[in-house]
C-alpha cells in the first residue's frame, strides 16, 4: 500500500460578472432565508460590524460571520468613499482556516441588502400589497425594487429622490426593466401616500419619513442609515410601529441612531425589537391589528456569507471562477539589510 499526499483544494476567485451570472435576486432571497434559519438554530453567528469614519463621510467597514456546522467562516471588507468602493468577501474553512474563496462583492452586497428586505417584506408586509414607494435612486435602489417585486404583487411603484433628473431616469429604467407602472413623485410625502410598502435607501443625515405621512398597516424597510451619523425614520414612526425587526440587535444597539434614540441604551428597553432570523423561523403572520412594521437593515455577516457560501458551492460544482494557488507561509525577515 502506498500513501498519497492529500490533495489541497485550491481557493477560487469569483468575479463580479460570475456573481451576477450565477445568482439573481430570487436566488439571493432563498439563500439568505436558509442562512437565517441556520442562525435561528444556533448554527451561524455574526461578528458585530466595525467601522471608522473620516474625511466628511468616508468609511471603512468590516463585517463577518461563522457557519461552523457548514464549515465556513469569513468576512467582507470595504472602504466607502465619495469616489467609490471595492468590497471583497474572504471565505475560509472554519475547521482548518484555509482560504476557500475571494469573491468580488459589490453586486453581492447589493443583492444581500436587497435580499434582507425581500425576506423581511415576505413575512411582514400585507400579502396583497400593490402600492410600493422607493425613496432614493442610488446604487441600492434597483435591487431593492427587484426584491420587493419578487415577493409581492406590486401594481405601481412611486419614486422620489431630491434630484429630479435622477428620479425621472430611474422611473424610465423601472418601466423598461420590469414593465410595471412607475411614477416620479415631487416629495417623500407624495411618494409614500397610500403605499403599503415603503423602502428608504438614502444617505439622509436626519429623518425624512414621519408618521403622519404613512397609511395604517404599511411596512417600512429602512436600509440607508447604517452608521450613527445618519437617520431615515422619525421617532413617531417607531411610536406607531407594532413590530420592529432588525438583522442584528447587538449591531443595532451600536450603529442605529434611530433605534438607540427610541429604545435607549439599556438592554431591557430593546425587548420589543426582534431579530429577522426569529421572524423567519417562527413564520411570522401579520395580524389585522398590526399597524406599522419596520425592518431596520444594517447589514450583517450572516447575510454576506449566506450568499457567498452558495456562490462558492455553485462555482465548485460548475467549475466557475479562477482557481489559484493558496498562500504559502514564509518566515518574516528578522534582520535588517543595513548595518546599524
Amino acid at each position: 500500500m502506498t500513501s498519497e499526499t492529500p490533495q489541497i483544494e485550491k481557493p477560487v476567485w469569483i468575479s463580479e460578472a460570475e456573481v451576477v451570472s450565477m445568482m439573481d435576486i430570487a436566488g439571493a432571497i432563498d439563500a439568505l432565508q436558509q442562512g437565517l434559519l441556520a442562525e435561528a438554530r444556533n448554527e451561524a453567528q455574526n461578528m458585530i460590524k466595525t467601522h471608522v469614519e473620516w474625511d466628511g463621510g468616508s468609511t471603512l467597514h468590516a463585517i463577518g460571520a461563522v457557519f461552523p456546522v457548514a464549515g465556513f467562516s469569513g468576512a467582507k471588507v470595504w472602504s466607502h468613499t465619495k469616489n467609490g468602493a471595492t468590497p471583497m468577501l474572504l471565505l475560509f474553512d472554519s475547521n482548518d482556516g484555509s482560504l476557500k474563496a475571494i469573491i468580488e462583492a459589490f453586486a453581492l452586497g447589493q443583492m444581500r441588502t436587497a435580499a434582507a428586505c425581500g425576506v423581511a417584506t415576505r413575512w411582514l408586509a400585507d400579502p396583497i400589497a400593490e402600492e410600493f414607494a422607493i425613496i432614493g435612486t442610488g446604487k441600492q435602489a434597483i435591487s431593492q425594487v427587484a426584491a420587493v417585486l419578487a415577493v409581492r404583487p406590486i401594481r405601481r411603484i412611486r419614486v422620489f429622490s431630491p434630484d429630479e433628473g435622477r428620479r425621472t431616469r430611474f422611473v424610465e429604467r423601472l418601466r423598461s426593466e420590469f414593465e410595471i407602472e412607475s411614477v416620479a413623485a415631487s416629495s417623500v410625502r407624495e411618494a409614500v401616500e397610500g403605499a403599503s410598502i415603503i423602502t428608504l435607501a438614502t444617505r439622509a443625515k436626519d429623518p425624512i419619513l414621519s408618521a403622519n405621512m404613512v397609511q395604517y398597516g404599511a411596512h417600512i424597510n429602512s436600509v440607508g442609515a447604517i452608521v450613527p451619523s445618519r437617520a431615515e425614520v422619525a421617532r413617531d414612526i417607531l411610536a406607531r410601529t407594532t413590530t420592529v425587526v432588525t438583522d442584528s440587535i447587538p449591531q443595532a444597539r451600536k450603529l442605529s441612531r434611530e433605534l438607540i434614540d427610541f429604545f435607549g441604551s439599556e438592554a431591557a428597553g430593546w425587548e420589543a425589537v426582534q431579530p429577522l432570523a426569529s421572524i423567519v423561523s417562527k413564520r411570522f403572520h401579520r395580524g389585522e391589528a398590526e399597524d406599522l412594521t419596520l425592518f431596520k437593515s444594517l447589514g450583517v455577516g450572516i447575510s454576506d456569507l449566506s450568499l457567498g457560501i452558495q456562490l462558492y458551492r455553485d462555482a465548485v460544482s460548475n467549475q466557475r471562477g479562477y482557481k489559484f494557488s493558496p498562500p504559502q507561509r514564509v518566515q518574516p525577515r528578522l534582520r535588517t539589510s543595513q548595518a546599524i
